[in-house]
């Protein structure tokens, strides 16, 4: 196991199936405060509501039927990105099924805190660790690769 340093000002992807883009858009509202102090990210039409609605500056990735939610999957290997808040729709079938279940794997892959809910979002952005440097533990993936 290693450990990777993970800043005090977050990079925050927020991202939502258009069933939810209102109710991360009112997260976000409810939260604009303390989002403001970190850098958001998002994919195309949510990115787009959400800098709309609350005037918070985010940085757009495609639409993520278009590759967005795979942008933000690389973001994460790469290192780029701390927390990610994904609102999707568990009751409407997906034509990017598989980049959303990609985008799944590979946040718990690489250790990284995603809520997939309000109340788990509201659980999160209240943590200590939110607005902190702290270090987080990720898997010795060479070691695993070997077996």
């Amino acid at each position: 196991m290693k450990e990777v340093s993970v800043p005090a000002t977050k990079r925050i992807a927020l991202v939502a199936h258009d069933n939810r883009k209102e109710d991360l858009v009112s997260w976000v509202k409810a939260h604009r405060e303390i989002l403001s102090k970190h850098r958001l990210f998002g994919t195309g039409t949510t990115g787009k509501l959400i800098s709309e609605e609350t005037g918070l500056p985010v940085t757009r990735f495609l639409s993520g039927p278009l590759g967005g939610d795979q942008q933000i999957g690389a973001k994460i290997a790469e290192g780029d990105l701390d927390i990610v808040v994904f609102f999707w729709d568990p009751l409407t079938a997906q034509p990017h099924d598989p980049d959303v279940k990609a985008l799944l794997r590979i946040a718990v892959l690489y250790n990284v805190p995603m809520a997939c809910n309000r109340s788990t979002a509201d659980y999160m952005i209240s943590s200590p660790q939110f607005t902190i440097s702290y270090e987080k533990v990720l898997l010795n993936f060479e070691l695993l690769c070997e077996s």
